[in-house]
């Protein structure tokens, strides 16, 4: 078994890379997104990947105790959903809505190729 501190730690630094191109050159993204976007090319690196992959595990593991912040952040902004729950509600069922009639139809006009592999 693979201890995931490599990994861990390989996240960290092209999350903290991000961050410096985000802040350094202004970039209208968040340094963790630039961190995920520097993250796929890597990932090209069976020894990044090797390393990676463990730590991805265990997080995925925990990934609901992620989400409670998030709960415990909305819950100080009650008085704001109760006035505007039912547009966000709504926006957020039609922007989903939209995005999978989007993705069927970029499929039916782009089918994958019978010769494509699958991994």
């Amino acid at each position: 078994m693979r201890i995931p501190l490599l990994g861990f730690t390989w996240l960290l630094v092209l999350q903290t890379a991000g961050e410096l191109l985000s802040r350094g050159l202004s970039l209208p993204l968040p340094g963790p997104v630039i961190g995920l976007l520097l993250l796929l090319p890597t990932l090209a690196s069976a020894r990044v990947r090797e390393a990676v992959a463990p730590c991805a595990e265990g997080l995925l593991s925990h990934l609901s105790l992620l989400f409670v912040p998030v709960a415990v952040g909305a819950m100080s902004y009650l008085p704001v959903l109760r006035e505007y729950g039912l547009r966000l509600l709504v926006a957020l069922v039609l922007s989903t809505w939209i995005g999978i009639a989007a993705t069927a139809l970029f499929l039916r006009a782009f089918p994958p190729s019978d010769d494509a592999e699958v991994r």
